[in-house]
Formats: C-alpha cells, sequence, structure tokens
C-alpha cells in the first residue's frame, strides 16, 4: 500500500505482549488503512501457539489463559489485530507501551463495527480502564460484550438510541466501575433503587435514560390524570349526549335507539344545508328535497312548514310509525320521520322517477303501459285494504311516482281519517278516468271532478274516441279496451247510487283486460288480424 505498510505477523505477536502480558515492545508501529482487511488478510505465525503456552506460564492472570475450553488461536490472533487499530483509533499516546482506553465518542461510522467484534470483548485488554463510545446514535439494546472488561474505571454510553434492559447482573463484577453514563437513551425502566450496585452513582449518571422514574414528568402526569380524565370524561359524555339528541346517525347501530328517527341536523346534513341545488318540489307548505344520508342511500324528504300542536306531532308520530311498516313493490319505503317544533318531515326512498301526471304528458304512453300502470296501483291498493286498512292515501296523478323500471309508486298517505272503501274506490275510478284521457279535472274543469265526469259520461259510450287521449294510438283493440276502461271508471266514480264495486270485483275486471290486452299484443294474434280472415275461412272450408 503506497501510504500505509501492512502489519506483519511478527508485530502483531509483539503487540500481543504489549496488551496481554503487559511487556514493553519496540519499535512504533505504522497500521493498516482497514481493520476489516488486516483481519481478512493476516494469519498467525507458526510459533503463535507457543508464544501464548509461554505468556500463560508467565502471566496466569491474563485473561484468554483463564478458559477452561481449548484456546481459539484464529480469535486470539484476531483480537489482537483489532485491540492495534482500537488502540489507535482511540488516539492513545503510545499504543505499543499501553492501551488504556478505548475512546470512540461522536465516531459513529466506526463504533458500531467495532462493537460487532465479539472475540475482541471476549479478550479485553486488561490494560483498558475507559470506554466511551457516546455521542454514536448506537441503535438497539444494551452492548453487554463491553461488560467482559470487568477492569474498567469508567464507561459511558449516553446520547444513544439504546433501548431495553439494562444488564443489571452483568455490572456485579465491574467492582472497579467508578464513573457511569447511561445518559440520554430510551431503556426500560428499572427499579435501580433496590440495586447496591447503582446506588454507588449519582442521578446525573442516569438523566433522560428511561431507567429512573421522571418524578417531575410523574407529578405532572397525575395532576393532568385527575384534571383531564374528569374533563375527557365530562366532554365525551357531552359529545354523546349531542350525538344522540342531534345527529344519532354517527352513533353505532347498537346504540342508536330509534334507527327511522331522524332530527332537524340530520336532514339540514342530508340536503346540504337545506340548499336550492337539492330542492325538487315545492308546494304550499311542503317543500320536497333530494338528500344522501349517512350510509349514502339517496332519499326523498318531504318537509312540512306549518306549526301543529304537540299533540298534533304526537298523532304525526304515531302515524309515521305505522308508515315505515308499510311493504310493497308498489308502494313508496318510508325510511322514517322527523317531528320537532320547527320542522316536520317524512323521509321516503329516491325514487329517481317522474310522477305520472308528467309521465302522461310527456311521453303519451300506448295503452298497454297505462294499463300496466293501473293494475300496480290496484295491487298496492288491495295490500293495504288487507293489511293496513286504517291507511288513507292519495291517488292523485301528480302523487303516483315511478320507479326506474317503470314501476308505479303510491307516495302519499294519510292514517286516521277513517275514509271509506267507497271513497277509495272513487279515487281509483278518477284515476283511471285521468289516465285514458290525460285530463286534469281540478284545472281544466269548471266544477272540478264532477263536471269532468259529466263530460266524459256525454261522450261515453258512442263518442268515447272524444274523450281518449288524442295522441295515444287507436287501433280497433285499443279504442275497445279503453273504452271498458273508461266504463269502470265511471262505474268507480258514480257516489249517486247506494251501490259501488268491491275491490276484488275491480281486479278481476281489471285483470281480465289486462290479459286481453296481452293477448292482442301476442304475435299470434296480430298474424290472426293480419290476414284477413283467410285463416278463418281454411278453417271452415275444412
Amino acid at each position: 500500500m503506497p501510504s500505509s505498510i501492512s502489519i506483519s505477523s511478527s508485530t502483531f505477536v509483539l503487540l500481543f505482549f504489549s496488551f496481554f502480558s503487559l511487556v514493553s515492545i519496540s519499535p512504533p508501529l505504522i497500521l493498516s488503512a482497514s481493520v476489516v482487511e488486516d483481519l481478512n488478510n493476516l494469519h498467525p505465525p507458526s510459533d503463535f501457539n507457543s508464544t501464548i503456552n509461554n505468556n500463560c506460564l508467565n502471566n496466569p492472570s491474563l485473561r484468554y489463559c483463564n478458559f477452561s475450553s481449548p484456546l481459539d488461536l484464529i480469535e486470539i490472533f484476531k483480537s489482537t489485530i483489532v485491540a492495534s487499530h482500537l488502540c489507535n483509533e482511540s488516539r492513545n499516546p503510545n499504543c505499543v507501551e499501553t492501551f488504556p482506553k478505548i475512546d470512540l465518542h461522536s465516531r459513529p461510522k466506526i463504533a458500531p463495527l467495532y462493537l460487532s467484534f465479539t472475540f475482541f470483548w471476549k479478550y479485553c485488554p486488561l490494560t483498558i480502564l475507559s470506554i466511551n463510545l457516546s455521542n454514536n446514535s448506537i441503535k438497539g439494546g444494551f452492548p453487554s460484550d463491553v461488560l467482559q472488561c470487568s477492569q474498567i474505571q469508567a464507561l459511558d454510553l449516553s446520547h444513544n438510541d439504546l433501548s431495553g434492559d439494562v444488564p443489571i447482573q452483568g455490572f456485579s463484577p465491574l467492582t472497579n466501575l467508578t464513573l457511569l453514563n447511561l445518559s440520554y437513551n430510551h431503556f426500560s425502566e428499572s427499579r435501580i433503587s433496590d440495586s447496591q450496585f447503582f446506588k454507588r452513582f449519582n442521578s446525573s449518571s442516569f438523566l433522560h435514560s428511561g431507567l429512573v422514574p421522571d418524578h417531575h414528568g410523574f407529578t405532572i402526569k397525575v395532576v393532568v390524570f385527575l384534571f383531564g380524565f374528569p374533563i375527557f370524561v365530562i366532554l365525551m359524555v357531552g359529545c354523546l349526549g349531542w350525538m344522540c339528541i342531534r345527529r344519532p346517525d354517527f352513533l353505532p347501530a347498537v346504540l342508536r335507539g330509534r334507527k327511522h328517527k331522524f332530527t332537524p341536523a340530520m336532514l339540514k346534513a342530508a340536503t346540504g344545508g337545506f340548499s336550492r341545488n337539492n330542492l325538487v318540489g315545492k308546494s304550499e307548505g311542503v317543500d320536497i328535497y333530494r338528500g344522501s344520508v349517512r350510509d349514502s342511500s339517496q332519499v326523498r324528504i318531504e318537509i312540512y312548514r306549518d306549526e301543529i300542536s304537540g299533540e298534533g306531532r304526537r298523532r304525526f308520530a304515531e302515524e309515521c310509525k305505522v308508515l315505515v311498516q308499510l311493504c310493497h313493490k308498489n308502494i313508496v319505503q318510508v325510511v322514517g320521520w322527523c317531528e320537532n317544533r320547527r320542522l316536520r318531515a317524512i323521509v321516503t326512498e329516491w325514487t329517481g322517477g317522474e310522477n305520472v301526471e308528467i309521465w302522461v304528458a310527456r311521453s303519451a304512453p300506448p295503452w298497454k303501459q297505462r294499463l300496466k300502470i293501473l293494475m300496480g296501483v290496484l295491487e298496492a291498493m288491495r295490500y293495504l285494504q288487507e293489511q293496513w286498512p286504517q291507511v288513507g292515501y292519495d291517488l292523485r296523478t301528480c302523487s303516483i311516482l315511478l320507479s326506474k323500471n317503470r314501476q308505479p309508486l303510491i307516495s302519499r298517505f294519510r292514517i286516521g281519517d277513517q275514509i271509506s272503501n267507497t271513497r277509495k274506490i272513487y279515487k281509483f275510478g278518477m284515476l283511471v278516468l285521468e289516465m285514458v284521457t290525460n285530463k286534469r279535472p281540478r284545472e281544466e274543469f269548471e266544477r272540478g271532478e264532477a263536471d269532468f265526469i259529466e263530460w266524459i259520461r256525454m261522450h261515453h259510450p258512442g263518442k268515447v274516441h272524444k274523450v281518449i287521449d288524442e295522441r295515444m294510438k287507436k287501433t280497433g283493440n285499443t279504442v275497445d279496451q279503453a273504452t271498458q276502461g273508461i266504463g269502470m271508471g265511471l262505474m268507480c266514480a258514480d257516489l249517486s247510487r247506494g251501490w259501488h264495486p268491491s275491490f276484488d270485483l275491480i281486479y278481476r275486471m281489471m285483470s281480465k283486460l289486462s290479459d286481453s290486452c296481452q293477448v292482442a299484443a301476442s304475435p299470434d294474434h296480430k298474424r290472426s288480424h293480419g290476414d284477413g280472415g283467410e285463416g278463418h275461412r281454411r278453417n271452415q272450408s275444412r
């Protein structure tokens, strides 16, 4: 090597005597740049074994002489290499004469390397009295190998990142240790007050080491706990109380009392603060919003702005408890309600479709589709009549919604008004007539429904084509079936007689009408009518 000379095997034997036999040897040495290179390249001389034996005869107290197992000559030789380098790295004045200290303070690049040489610490030179490994950011557990240098008087491991337990029992052989510094580490807390060994050192040896309980910090923690914990409990109780009263949707499902009960704060959050962008409908005293609740589902919120008495709010809540139990494919699902002094609301599923009135006016659907809507409404009426006869409903075309797959949904209800079956059947008759004619009785006729019914009677059955929606295709079958529908609607809407058809009769008539419509729309039926009657004549000729 151009800048340094590699140490010869014979030179290390001399060093070995210096460090382990305390025999004065010369001359001074020039060490190689890398301890790792010397460990890889140098080998023990041929007389190394006899040299060790002679040393043990002359000085039996040498550390390697006290091993009961056979000596590992390679390890001992390597330890002399490390000792030579470490003595010079520690800036000892005369490494040939003596090796009094290991000083790797603020040497983070080489300190971990020398700690890793377990064989060196195993045969630690007896001349070493001081070890300083401070300020090296050494990580991991306590470096127990350094405790094999049992003759040391000073040990400094401060300002590192050491953690875990300190091997207190391992300090017992260090009877000469008078200076110890473990400060500024992260050791686990130990009961050092119970150890006679640690009583020899003052508290400055363990500042911020984690070993000694921080009484000042502990006092602060106690004070914080005594005052902070009650405050925390109060805040938590207050927060839970606020959620229970204003935002129960934030609570877990098991803690939520009434899952169908909405609060004004919940509705405000669902509609973006009752934003105009979410306002989809408005009438006298009623605002209709589209909203999104906590589970991300879309809902329709009808808000009633009128003020009612406490008794009225109680009746409203009782009605809503019934509505949330309704379950039918042609009845809009009621999700919940809100009853408050300032605000009442009913929350239903969001259908995403338009109402029947707008659908008929815009789309001019054929008779088959109109009949399908009427059948769906009638099935919902039968369900309510059988399961919930106390529930009334609104059958105006503007109140019947359409789902995305064109299923009719009854959306507005009344409970407790004792609506008779006659009145319910009358409403269905009016719905049939409105669907066939595409007229709005309350807006287009002076006396409303009465004039509307009278106008239809004037043209039924002879001039029925004048009342059928002019945009609807009027094939022969369509006119016949629409005429039957109008006749049934007039029968249901006739309140002058003491008799009215039953739900079962109306259902049978509508089912028969629907079946005939399906037959008329079938391909076979169309072919039989499209051949000009030739098929019938062929059958007769046979």
